[in-house]
């Protein structure tokens, strides 16, 4: 057994988990979407971007670009959160939740895409 593949592809799936928890739920309740979850799925994907940098195989380097776009999408829905909410005092909109859980619906397509290159690259290892 491998560590590092052990450790990666645990914060793989703990991101894709996180992001699916984050979207599931009514698109413009605020209610069913939760900010620290948001921020929690953030972090474990930045992570999993991190363990990925010094792989120099071909599945690394489009893994690492999932990732990259992981992060992209979920650092926007973080941005569309916080103008947000800092144009209303009360609680957030129906448009604003719904971009942001629309992002985070897109990162969540990246970390399946992630994911399902983990699974083949598993199947395709020789001993």
């Amino acid at each position: 057994m491998i560590l590092e593949k052990v450790v990666f592809g645990f914060f793989i799936l703990l991101a894709a988990t996180l992001n699916f928890g984050f979207v599931y739920g009514d698109i413009a309740d605020p209610s069913h979407h939760h900010l620290w979850e948001l921020f929690a799925a953030t972090i474990v994907s930045l992570i999993a971007a991190v363990l990925k940098f010094g792989d120099r195989s071909h599945i690394g380097a489009v893994q690492l670009a999932s990732s990259l776009v992981v992060l992209l999408q979920l650092f926007g829905a973080a941005l569309v959160w916080f103008f947000g909410v800092g144009e209303n005092p009360g609680p957030m909109s129906a448009a604003a939740m719904g971009s942001v859980v629309s992002l985070s619906a897109g990162a969540l397509l990246a970390n399946l895409v992630s994911v399902v290159i983990m699974v083949i690259e598993t199947t395709i290892q020789r001993r």
